[in-house]
């Protein structure tokens, strides 16, 4: 099974240049979260979690698989013991968190560089959020409506009176462990903070952001708006795009152009303005912009919109024959990314049910 990691998506783009020990620091603290929030090794009975232990082997396979080693540190040891005056030799075998823990927090291995030390490291930490997202997704689509997260949070304030069904608590447990996850995810984006690495997680994937207002504006938003699974095209499309950007890949704009476009085609299919005789994009932008349908964009935004899609997605999106190919400068990728992403989140927003 492939998996996608941190070290090869970034792995011609130089991040570091030495070990230090924020970033020994940094590692610590990113293993204590993933042993102490996500996957807890012992119940607090201290008993052996074996649902947790093996997730712990989850990580250590598919990071060891894409590294090309059997194990990420040797979980079979052996050593003598004397007993009754003899020493017999005897092997124990490490649980699988200690496995993954003494590859982590290991000390600095100076025959490869820092750049790919700290990289390998910080793809375990993206492989580990990433399971655990992907664990409450799919608690959350089975079987879950709008209608039973609502009764499930009523439940859990105390809103609703009489016993909780076997179905409301599971709600109201996963409800929990949402909100206890995303305290996870913010509390590694400020430890990346503050080791000064411009760096933040969302939805699976650990990506650069050069800009902190931006990030904390736009981009942090974005992502906690289109977490559900209704919204999986436009994060898959965005997360493209910024990969794109920062490993200088082919189209970073056209890919965040897709992820808006979808958008507004999710909206008005969800409305009921979607007629069928839509031609690209610009038919879909005149549904929301439709007297008939509400206005749900003002005639100026319908402007500016098919204005984005004729001169950068268009171009990009086409081949360019004897032409020059279409290329953007940096700034104006920058650009392309941050008004795609704030006109996706400015419009699931408007919806006024943006978490369904």
């Amino acid at each position: 099974m492939l998996t996608d990691i941190f070290a090869y998506r970034y792995a011609n783009v130089p991040i570091w240049d030495g070990f230090k020990e924020r970033d020994r620091r940094f590692i610590v603290q990113a293993y204590r979260i993933i042993e102490e929030q996500l996957f807890q090794p012992y119940t607090a009975a201290g008993k052996k979690n074996d649902w947790a232990d093996a997730k712990w082997k989850v990580l250590q396979d598919r990071l060891s698989s894409e590294l090309g080693l059997k194990e990420l540190s040797k979980r079979v040891v052996g050593y003598y013991a004397e007993f009754a005056g003899q020493r017999n030799w005897t092997t124990y075998t490490k649980p699988w968190n200690t496995v993954c823990e003494e590859f982590l927090c290991s000390d600095y291995d100076p025959n490869i560089s820092p750049d790919e030390f700290i990289k390998i490291r910080l793809s375990f930490v993206e492989i580990a959020f990433r399971e655990k997202e992907q664990d409450l997704a799919t608690r959350r689509t089975t079987g879950v409506s709008s209608a039973d997260v609502l009764v499930a949070k009523l439940l859990a304030q105390g809103k609703q009176q009489g016993p909780m069904s076997d179905r409301a608590y599971a709600l109201s447990r996963l409800l929990t462990d949402e909100g206890a996850f995303q305290a996870s995810v913010d509390e590694l984006n400020t430890r990346f903070q503050q080791a000064g690495y411009k760096l933040n997680y969302h939805n699976g994937y650990i990506q650069r952001s050069a800009d902190e207002q931006v990030e904390a504006q736009i981009e942090t938003p974005f992502w906690a708006l289109v977490a559900d699974t209704k919204w999986r095209n436009v994060k898959t499309d965005m997360a493209t795009a910024i990969d794109a950007r920062d490993t200088g890949g082919r189209d970073p704009a056209w890919h965040a152009a897709k992820a808006l476009e979808s958008t507004i085609k999710i909206i008005s299919d969800d409305n009921g303005w979607t007629h069928g005789k839509e031609n690209g994009p610009h038919n879909y932008i005149e549904n929301l912009a439709s007297k008939k349908n509400g206005r749900f964009i003002e005639g100026w935004e319908m402007t500016s919109l098919k204005q984005f899609f004729t001169d950068v997605r268009r171009p990009l999106g086409h081949g360019a024959g004897s032409d020059e190919m279409p290329k953007l400068t940096d700034q104006q990728t920058n650009w392309a990314i941050e008004f795609c992403m704030t006109w996706v989140k400015s419009l699931i927003e408007r919806t006024g049910n943006p978490a369904t």
